[in-house]
């Protein structure tokens, strides 16, 4: 099935995304160690309690490259135990460059052959959209899909995301780009990144996030400060397509307590009492 099906069908029960993250300060309060060991043991609870009450996780590649080869075995086992459990996987490497070494990651994680293969990988087009190429070749080849940066809720993003290229924001040609894939291949794909955080700035940039045809990937909900009237304010009528991402607000207060944060944040989201 490919990743335009998977998003589709499953953003109807669930527009929750879990972020697993096992940073060390996140490991110290679980009471793991900063390990291979500790990192599996966290990542392996994550998913045995979220699966059946969130449809799609996202581990922070980061965290499991600093341990090295063992490391990165354990992100293999979270691809793979996420999707024997039925779940979504996108996977947040952020990876941005050109030619034949973005080809390569693209191989890497978007080919399901691979060890590492993912529903989705996150990518950086800040190198140009040229960088986008070997992403839009590998989603569209095998069917799997990729979430673009475009409008993100650091601090010093606006510096080459608000900058104007021939009278156009560079943030609104990244979206026009994987747009205009999704529309190519007949099929949303393609995803953006959009944080919770930014305000009105895709509406003042010209950037209609409503008639985007693809998924929005959105974090910045809870512990980084957006709350459900910012998410409505940033995504309007394109709030129907977004998936919300959340990481430390679900696993920062321990194991016993990740479903009753998501089944909470989930409620928020979609405006249900409790």
């Amino acid at each position: 099935m490919s990743f335009a099906h998977l998003w589709q069908s499953a953003i109807a029960r669930n527009p929750l995304c879990v972020g697993i993250d096992p940073a060390p300060a996140t490991l110290q309060a679980w009471g793991l160690e900063d390990s291979p060991e500790g990192l599996a043991s966290f990542a392996t609870t994550m998913l045995e309690q979220c699966h059946m009450e969130a449809w799609c996780v996202k581990p922070q590649v980061a965290f499991f490259e600093r341990h090295g080869a063992a490391g990165i075995a354990v992100l293999e086992s979270v691809h793979r135990i996420a999707k024997d459990l039925g779940m979504v996987v996108i996977t947040d490497a952020k990876r941005g460059d050109i030619g034949s070494t973005m080809d390569g990651y693209a191989d890497a994680y978007l080919n399901p052959a691979r060890p590492l293969a993912t529903d989705a990988l996150t990518v950086s087009p800040y190198l140009g959209t040229d960088s986008l190429t070997s992403v839009c070749k590998a989603a569209e080849k095998y069917g799997t899909g990729f979430f673009a940066l475009a409008l993100t809720s650091n601090p010093s993003g606006p510096q080459v995301q608000h900058a104007q290229n021939n009278g156009t924001a560079v943030a609104a040609q990244v979206v026009e780009t994987v747009h205009d894939f999704n529309e190519s291949v007949g099929a949303p794909l393609g995803g953006l990144v959009v944080g919770a955080t930014i305000g009105d700035a895709a509406r003042q940039l010209g950037i209609d996030l409503g008639a985007f045809n693809g998924p929005i990937l959105s974090p910045g909900y809870g512990a980084q400060g957006a709350t459900v009237e910012d998410l409505h304010t940033v995504f309007g009528n394109a709030f129907d397509k977004v998936i919300v991402n959340v990481s430390r607000g679900i696993s920062n207060s321990g194991p016993q307590k990740i479903k009753h944060h998501i089944r909470t944040i989930s409620s928020e989201i979609r405006g249900e009492a409790l």
